[in-house]
């Protein structure tokens, strides 16, 4: 249990820890590189421990040293591996590392928590297929665990639908150069969190793969392309960015956070303009964006692209005057948790009056009061939740340990803006 003292916030600048996805990311194409790369200032945390932890597996070497870590890929081809590959917790692990296991040899088992079990790859499953790899899941259901035999990366056409996670055409995007007909991947609708694709291409391009696209519609990649040894800087992470603007939304502070600019391409860069959109002023520095809090209004928002930030927007919403209507969110259900419904319920704790439709979160904005959280063992709600207990007395957040899973510093880095 973790009790948030209220009152005591001050503001001032802030460092967030690098970018997840990024990471991910990042080490992926290092490791099915010549090597050896480097990747400068990546995060550490429980779901990156786990794509670093089956990467070694497959056979990449990676060494950790103070912000960086040293890669040594395996030019494209996994190592065989007889044991189930465990993703935990971590769907984009699951997602992306099912897709480099095409690359490999044989057989592997895919498989993770029982939240994991719950979470869909069907679609990434027929992307695969559609690529000449066997591909199935094992209980029928569309969910890990599944199975990916190794060696039949072909390539050549492919229509995946990516209404659910944008995190499938990442994962084709990545094992595309390697196929040997390379892809030409036809997206039948979505994708969801369009900015999560832009991440992945800039990693690509960063590695020396070379595409094409038409949008987020069409991309053909060649194939017969290798990832170049590389050194990577990855960016600070604007989800976690987002805990401490949205803390200085609430509390009518300032808050600098230093390392991203106006230029950065992650989606949840956006939230600024969300709060400057409620009230809150912002100002953005080459290599920086500050926020000061102010009057609260409800305003209506689509937040299809920026998915991560919605429980932060929503913890903002309940402070504000009028209802806030949050638009194009129905894969938050899909998540660690179905995050529409425990935000909803989270503020209904508090005495905020919140509605979850399939794919729409209406918040209105109230008086709140403390109340004990039940954050289902997902870190964005408990850190979410937080930033109430920086105004109102009496938050308890449960499970504080569950933070870990993408910020093992939170707790630290907000009590460090406290008095």
């Amino acid at each position: 249990m973790k009790s948030i003292l209220p009152g005591r916030f001050l503001g001032g600048g802030v460092e967030v820890p690098g970018s997840k996805s990024y990471t991910h990311r990042a080490l992926i194409a290092a490791a099915l590189s010549r090597g050896p790369c480097r990747i400068i200032r990546p995060l550490d945390s429980e779901d990156i421990r786990i794509t670093r932890r089956i990467l070694e597996r497959l056979g990449a070497q990676i060494m950790c040293q103070p912000e960086e870590l040293q890669v040594s890929g395996i030019s494209g081809h996994p190592a065989a591996c007889g044991e189930p590959l465990d993703m935990g917790h971590s769907g984009t692990s699951m997602r992306l590392l099912a897709a480099v296991a095409a690359l490999g040899e044989g057989n592997y088992l895919l498989t993770g928590s029982p939240r994991m079990q719950q979470r869909p790859m069907g679609d990434l499953l027929d992307g695969l297929r559609a690529a000449g790899v066997p591909a199935r899941d094992l209980l029928g259901n569309g969910c890990p665990p599944i199975s990916v035999a190794g060696g039949h990366l072909t390539g050549g056409p492919v229509r995946i639908d990516c209404s659910r996670s944008s995190q499938f055409l990442s994962a084709l995007l990545l094992v595309a150069p390697l196929a040997t007909r390379g892809m030409e991947i036809a997206v039948s609708a979505g994708p969801v969190s369009r900015p999560y694709i832009d991440l992945t291409v800039t990693v690509m391009e960063a590695f020396g793969i070379t595409l094409s696209r038409q949008g987020y519609r069409h991309f053909s990649i060649p194939g017969g392309q290798r990832y170049a040894a590389s050194r990577f800087i990855v960016e600070p992470d604007c989800s976690q960015a987002g805990y401490f603007w949205a803390a200085a939304a609430v509390t009518g502070t300032t808050v600098v956070v230093t390392g991203i600019g106006p230029g950065s391409r992650q989606g949840d860069a956006r939230l600024v303009e969300v709060l400057e959109a409620m009230g809150c002023r912002v100002e953005r520095r080459h290599d920086a964006i500050a926020v000061t809090g102010g009057a609260l209004k409800g305003i209506d928002v689509a937040m299809g692209d920026m998915p991560d930030v919605v429980p932060t927007l929503a913890v903002v919403a309940s402070f504000a005057q009028g209802a806030t209507v949050i638009r194009d969110v129905a894969h938050l259900r899909l998540k660690e948790s179905d995050r529409l419904t425990a935000v909803a319920e989270g503020l209904g704790r508090m005495g905020i009056e919140a509605v979850a439709t399939p794919d729409t979160l209406v918040v209105h904005g109230g008086v709140p009061h403390g109340a004990r959280i039940d954050p289902r063992d997902d870190h964005r709600i408990a850190m979410s939740f937080a930033l109430a207990g920086l105004r109102i007395p009496g938050m308890q957040i449960e499970q504080p340990e569950c933070v870990a899973k993408s910020f093992p510093g939170f707790w630290e880095t907000l009590e460090g803006l406290t008095g």
